[in-house]
């Protein structure tokens, strides 16, 4: 009698089962048929061919490679350059994301540095997640909010649960919200996954100093798009930090550029600014 009741509860359940699946088929063929991705393919796209570093729309989904760790402060630079582009008084603020390991070997944003360059350090929220979960978690409820105008997120390794999967998720909820999100890679190689742009970021030698020859001038970098398409069919920029943003400039001494090692032994781990909020 028990097991002929539950059959029955379970055939009456059936009609009622059918219409949910057929509701989620029906969202996830709304998703898949969304155009927020092409939308953002078209614009992309039609960006104009300039001398200048185009500016990039807002929802784009960017990893910037570093071929070291140490080059990481390149990738930070680039993506606060242009997150710092991005904020508005409806989009006040900039989310930092990172392991609570990697801010102890690695260190974090330092404030008075990004006073310095022009970034509000008070803008900017710290996020230090236990383990790689509480990261993909916290990025994808970070995407969402329409407060934000962006993230970076600093991803050391390569994490198994960073999947194409995972970057498809982020890269659907960045484009339907309009926040940018900046995912710091380092390493040679580069895994699969659904963002819009990759980048490869290289050092190059600083700019002149405007009062003193033998001081270093503007941070300088040089940029490499391995993946996506903007402005055309240029792929490769040498850019600087300025006052006014991020401007192009021409290196045809780039190819003879020789790294120095760093003098000092090892990282040096900076105190948090004053003036950063912070989540932990």
């Amino acid at each position: 009698m028990f097991l002929f009741c539950s059959h029955m509860g379970r055939a009456m359940q059936t009609p009622d089962r059918q219409q949910r699946l057929a509701a989620l088929r029906d969202v996830i063929a709304d998703i898949e048929r969304k155009p927020a991705l092409a939308e953002m393919r078209d614009s992309l796209d039609s960006q104009e061919e300039s001398d200048a570093f185009p500016t990039l729309p807002a929802g784009l989904v960017q990893e910037i490679y570093a071929d070291e760790s140490r080059d990481g402060g390149l990738g930070l630079g680039f993506a606060l350059a242009q997150a710092k582009s991005l904020l508005t008084e409806r989009r006040p603020s900039v989310f930092y994301i990172q392991m609570a390991s990697d801010a102890q070997t690695f260190g974090m944003p330092y404030g008075p540095g990004l006073s310095w360059f022009g970034v509000d350090p008070g803008a900017m929220v710290i996020v230090r997640t236990a383990d790689m979960t509480e990261f993909l978690w916290a990025a994808e409820e970070v995407v969402s909010c329409r407060a934000v105008a962006a993230v970076v997120a600093d991803v050391r390794g390569t994490p198994k649960l960073l999947n194409f999967t995972a970057s498809r998720r982020l890269s659907l909820r960045a484009s339907a919200n309009e926040v940018s999100l900046f995912l710091l890679r380092y390493g040679l190689g580069a895994e699969s996954s659904a963002s819009h742009l990759r980048w490869r970021i290289l050092p190059h030698r600083s700019g002149r100093h405007p009062y003193d020859n033998r001081a270093p001038g503007a941070p300088r970098w040089r940029l490499k798009l391995e993946r996506g398409r903007i402005a055309g069919q240029r792929n490769a920029w040498f850019l600087e930090w300025t006052d006014n943003g991020l401007a192009v400039f021409n290196s045809p001494s780039a190819g003879n550029h020789v790294r120095t090692p760093a003098s000092l032994p090892g990282l040096v781990p900076a105190l948090l600014g004053d003036g950063f909020s912070q989540a932990g």
